[in-house]
């Protein structure tokens, strides 16, 4: 099985980014579970505004669709910028809707046999208002999610430490990424074996 993780970081390569190492960590414990994959930082790709597959004019999204059209599991990883899911997130999730004109031969959306987990960071509260926010448009959009779908880490409102800046990894979160991930291993391998029948 593969996964694709989209890191959502307003930070373009080489900067390092608290979310782009969350992501990291997702993507190792998935590899764990035999899921190969790789992290995709979404604001090193030209990708466009919109709400098509394909925006034209270089558009860097095409690229990570095919990606992500070849994936079992997609995580989304984000910062919370003022209580919100990143700004890079948000163009994600519209280019995401395209996913809702496209079916397969039997009449099913292309992402209906995937699963979606998230993995959130920030300095400030908002975090399980972010998942939530992400996993209800994942979902529309066709993607599973299975049981306890998200991870995150949020310090102290206001303050300056990133979770980049922690060594080790703080016990809550290593729990939750696993947890997180176990399952989202488990379902993606159920609809893999028994994928959703038309409708």
């Amino acid at each position: 099985m593969r996964a694709l993780v989209l890191s959502c970081t307003l930070k373009r390569s080489p900067a390092e980014s608290s979310s782009v190492l969350l992501g990291e960590q997702v993507l190792r414990r998935l590899e764990e579970e035999g899921v190969t994959g790789e992290v995709v930082r979404v604001v090193d790709h030209d990708v466009k505004f919109g709400v098509g597959t394909d925006e034209g004019d270089g558009d860097g999204w095409p690229a990570i669709r095919a990606k992500l059209l070849a994936s079992d599991i997609l995580v989304i990883a984000t910062p919370i910028w003022m209580g919100q899911p990143a700004s890079v997130c948000k163009v994600v999730l519209e280019r995401l809707d395209a996913e809702l004109g496209e079916s397969d031969d039997q009449g099913r959306m292309l992402t209906e046999d995937k699963v979606a987990l998230v993995a959130v960071v920030g300095n400030e509260d908002g975090a399980h208002h972010v998942i939530a926010e992400c996993l209800q448009a994942l979902n529309d959009t066709g993607f599973s999610i299975a049981s306890n779908a998200g991870t995150y880490w949020v310090g102290e409102a206001m303050q300056s430490t990133d979770y980049r800046d922690l060594d080790p990894s703080p016990e809550k979160t290593v729990s939750a990424t696993d947890g997180a991930v176990h399952h989202a291993v488990h379902l993606a391998r159920l609809l893999r074996d028994a994928p959703y029948p038309p409708s």
